[in-house]
């Protein structure tokens, strides 16, 4: 029945690459209706990304960017698993940090920046903490609204058996939400991306992918800022459509059966 709502297999991976071939042509259809200074075509940003991912300051620049990516995300995974479960099992707790989501998640993330420039001061700190604030929301909401689909008869056979609080978290209750927490992880992924490009090309500090951008922007350059849209679009397809979907494919195989 699933295969009946899912794409999987070779068709999934045709429809993406018919979504790529769509996406070029109309990059490229722009590139010849408008001047070469304002829409530069594929062949010259292709040209251009090859270049500079044979130079060691771009390749630098791209490790920054993964490291406060991975960094940031990483918290907002233990974090937001961790208080989505405890209020899958304290209800006035998951009230309260519901509430809180709400509230906090309506202010773009990228608003936070110059509270966290004065409070942390420039360096990589501020920036790991906006991508771990944007991706906390939506890992914690997921959870949280998944635990509400648990049984409330296995909860309390679990209960009746004597197990902890400790217990239920892992053994029914984490089991129970795996496939949202998974979906959950996926769309925190997203937003962490986001918040990682604008932060960095807001603070402006050291090197990254945002920096880059920004950068390219400010001196006009329009291969350099297609070049850098281009490698952040890929990068965020690879990691999402090939590191998160495999992970997410393994966990839940029992759905792509």
């Amino acid at each position: 029945m699933s295969q009946g709502r899912r794409l999987t297999g070779p068709k999934k991976y045709f429809a993406v690459v018919l979504a790529i071939l769509f996406i070029l042509l109309i990059w490229q259809a722009a590139a010849w209706s408008l001047p070469a200074f304002l829409m530069p075509g594929i062949p010259t940003v292709f040209e251009r990304m090859v270049g500079a991912v044979q130079e060691p300051e771009f390749r630098e620049g791209l490790y920054g960017s993964m490291s406060r990516l991975g960094s940031g995300y990483s918290f907002a995974l233990l974090f937001g698993i961790g208080f989505g479960l405890v209020g899958g099992v304290l209800f006035f707790f998951r009230e309260i940090l519901r509430s809180a989501i709400v509230i906090l998640q309506s202010i773009p993330s990228i608003a936070w920046v110059p509270l966290f420039l004065i409070v942390m001061g420039f360096g990589n700190l501020p920036i790991i903490v906006v991508v771990a604030l944007a991706a906390f929301f939506p890992m914690a909401l997921s959870v949280m609204n998944a635990t509400e689909s648990v049984q409330p008869v296995h909860v309390a056979a679990a209960r009746v058996m004597g197990a902890s609080r400790w217990q239920l978290l892992r053994r029914v209750y984490l089991p129970a939400v795996m496939p949202e927490l998974i979906t959950g992880a996926q769309l925190a992924f997203g937003n962490a991306w986001r918040a990682l490009i604008s932060a960095e090309m807001l603070i402006g500090f050291g090197q990254g992918l945002g920096r880059s951008l920004a950068y390219s922007g400010e001196i006009a350059d329009m291969v350099g800022v297609m070049m850098n849209i281009l490698v952040i679009a890929i990068l965020a397809t690879l990691i999402d459509q090939v590191v998160l979907e495999k992970f997410k494919q393994r966990m839940l195989r029992y759905q792509y059966v």
